[in-house]
């Protein structure tokens, strides 16, 4: 995936990808069930339909979803003109009372056997402390590389109207894995967490590489949705790399999360994940 936007030499014409980045999307945590019935439709549409990774978990309503979103929470990336959900992300926080799988992070789950670090593995870390970020999903629509000046596709609303996508919007949508991502991390720091897991294909970690995110990879390389690799980041390493052209899109996630945050404990949405 390029990384167009954050390899621009000139700084002041990297602000402005990052502003109108901000200006274009929507960060919004999945509070309602409508919305977390959004984030399982991408996910259906990316995992099950494009990249036949998984089997549709509700055929007829096409989601897909498993038994860790019950330890997740949701977020989506929502473009603005158009109201469509360009990407989705999940935080899944294991719950050490809860029985097996739910207290183990997903990659423990399907992967447990390739995780070969000697210090940088779930059970020798504090619990509580960690999480994992996964299911990041990406809408086609905000993939596809056109040669055309505007894009003419057939959108995902009910009403099946033509969506138009702009050149210079469509310079925006390489910054969308990384704005995921940085969403995904984002939240887990305003739920106090410290440490973070990802089960990554090589591409990602370069891409992320970019931003100043430094992942160390701490197992073997398997085959689940593709060649991947576990990766962690901390706190530390990550907030101290973060490029400072990243960081107004970081601090505006955070801002934003923070708000919502505050909104779902006021509607007691899983709070038993946020405290």
């Amino acid at each position: 995936m390029s990384s167009l936007p954050l390899q621009v030499k000139n700084k002041d014409a990297s602000a402005v990808f990052i502003t109108r980045f901000i200006q274009e999307f929507k960060f919004k945590l999945c509070i309602t069930e409508h919305e977390k019935q959004l984030a399982y439709r991408l996910r259906h549409d990316v995992y099950c339909e494009e990249l036949e990774y998984e089997e549709a978990s509700d055929p007829i309503k096409k989601l897909e979803f498993d038994i860790h979103d019950q330890n997740s929470i949701h977020c989506l990336i929502e473009h603005r003109r158009t109201g469509l959900v360009a990407g989705c992300v999940r935080v899944v926080m294991p719950q050490a009372s809860r029985p097996h799988p739910l207290n183990q992070l997903p990659l423990q789950s399907y992967g447990s056997q390739s995780l070969t670090h000697a210090e940088l593995h779930p059970d020798k870390l504090a619990q509580g402390s960690y999480y994992e970020i996964s299911r990041l999903a990406v809408n086609r629509l905000f993939r596809i590389k056109l040669k055309d000046s505007s894009t003419s596709l057939e959108s995902s609303t009910t009403n099946h109207n033509v969506t138009f996508f702009s050149t210079e919007e469509r310079q925006l949508f390489p910054l969308l894995a990384t704005g995921l991502f940085v969403t995904g991390y984002a939240l887990g720091r305003q739920l106090g967490k410290i440490q973070v897991f990802a089960m990554m294909e090589p591409s990602l970690p370069r891409l992320l590489a970019l931003t100043g995110f430094h992942f160390t990879k701490v197992g073997e390389t398997i085959n689940f949705h593709g060649r991947r690799s576990a990766y962690y980041i901390n706190k530390q390493q990550a907030e101290s790399g973060l490029k400072k052209s990243l960081l107004p899109l970081y601090l505006h996630i955070q801002q934003t999360l923070a708000l919502q945050l505050e909104e779902m404990l006021a509607q007691d949405v899983s709070t038993s994940l946020i405290t």
